[in-house]
């Protein structure tokens, strides 16, 4: 057998363990250049120095897919997400290749989600209709702010035209979009914030989706901080991107994510109920679930690096086993941050775990006010002031070893697409 057949026989053998029927399972898809690195951003995205090797690059994504096929054979795909870097550097052929090639080797659900992260400072007339037109079906348009001054604070690459233009265009090509706004930006006032939602509220976008700025370690914003709102404007920030989003008829089902109905983001919503998820790429997260256990693999980091070492095989630099006393923090740091909750059932079918394992925590939360049950008892959901002290909420559920280091989050336990910043 090949190193992925054999690491599948492994993680088949039996084990502490008893899943359920395994969950749903998506596809993330790393396109790591981007034309300049945001001052803010932690992600794995590296600064284009000429021409992208797209063509080599895809190949490398080809041999990835192919070397894990069979940790994830006869699965069926449910999303698709195209995240960076800024995908939107690919040409509308190359992202049409890469699409062609996951469809003749992974089986898609029918009316699979298939989105794909934009930057206006890529946009260039309908180019998002040739996106459509290779097979994505939702856009992610980052605009951030319509502001120019705040663009130029957070170092984005486009301008207010720009980012007014993209969405333009991606509200005429595509029946599902998602405009990203940042709020709690250098200097940023109340009625900044006002203008930027009124404008982006406008065109009436299916999904929005509002992120507070932080600063994170080993970014530019870490060696050099702005001055930021304070956390009393920053929470009037959120109540107001929370009031206005509704008044459009966008609800909040997401600690950051609004939608109208039918447009919640299926990808990301697999992350919170603690799904399943390959991710190929460079420096991408996957999680895999099999009978016994639950696995995380992350790929290499640098693209270079990342290309060689797929194109022989060997994409993933680091696979561990999900440790038993980590599963019930994981599964909770992803499902409490949705508005409607989840099915104590849920929690027995993703981890393999006994619901005694969290009754203490959830006791602990319900009485702090911070979770509440439905009339039968078998939904739980964070309440207004669960979602306010998210974090603490989470941390209730941390292994104790953990709470004595002072741990907040295990490495892995967000995937790369989704920005894990609470408010």
């Amino acid at each position: 057998m090949n190193a992925a057949a054999d690491a599948a026989a492994h993680f088949l053998r039996p084990g502490t363990l008893q899943l359920g029927a395994l969950p749903p399972l998506a596809l993330y898809v790393h396109l790591p250049w981007c034309l300049k690195k945001c001052p803010y951003c932690d992600f794995n995205s590296h600064e284009s120095a000429g021409a992208i090797p797209e063509s080599h690059y895809l190949d490398a994504l080809i041999a990835d897919l192919e070397s894990a096929l069979p940790l994830v054979w006869g699965r069926r795909v449910a999303s698709v997400f195209i995240g960076g870097g800024t995908p939107s550097l690919f040409s509308p052929g190359g992202i049409d290749r890469l699409l062609a090639a996951i469809r003749a080797r992974l089986p898609l659900e029918p009316g699979a989600e298939i989105t794909l992260e934009a930057n206006p400072g890529t946009f260039e007339r309908d180019r998002f209709r040739a996106f459509h037109a290779a097979g994505v079906t939702r856009l992610s348009v980052g605009v951030q702010s319509f502001d120019d001054a705040m663009l130029q604070r957070i170092g984005r690459v486009h301008d207010a035209a720009q980012a007014h233009a993209a969405v333009a265009e991606a509200r005429a090509a595509f029946d599902s979009f998602n405009i990203d706004l940042m709020y709690a930006l250098p200097g940023q006032t109340l009625a900044e914030l006002q203008q930027d939602l009124d404008t982006a509220l406008g065109y009436a976008p299916p999904h929005l989706s509002v992120y507070h700025l932080t600063v994170e370690p080993n970014t530019v914003f870490a060696l050099r901080p702005p001055v930021l709102p304070d956390d009393d404007l920053a929470s009037d920030m959120l109540d107001l991107v929370t009031t206005r989003a509704a008044g459009a008829g966008l609800q909040r089902y997401e600690v950051s994510a609004y939608a109208r109905p039918g447009h919640r983001c299926r990808h990301n919503l697999n992350y919170w109920h603690f799904g399943d998820y390959l991710g190929i790429g460079a420096g991408a997260h996957g999680k895999l679930s099999f009978p016994h256990r639950v696995l995380r693999q992350v790929r290499w980091r640098e693209p270079a690096m990342y290309m060689k070492n797929a194109l022989l095989g060997q994409a993933v630099s680091n696979e561990v086993e999900v440790a038993r006393r980590d599963l019930p923090f994981e599964f909770m740091l992803n499902a409490l941050r949705l508005r409607d909750g989840f099915e104590l059932a849920r929690f027995a079918e993703r981890t393999g775990l006994p619901l005694s394992a969290v009754q203490a925590p959830l006791a602990l939360a319900e009485g702090r006010g911070l979770i509440e049950r439905d009339a039968a008892g078998t939904l739980v959901r964070p309440t207004a002031r669960g979602f306010d002290f998210l974090s603490d909420l989470q941390s209730l559920f941390l292994p104790p070893a953990a709470k004595d280091r002072g741990q907040t989050m295990t490495a892995g336990a967000f995937p790369a697409a989704v920005r894990p910043l609470v408010p």
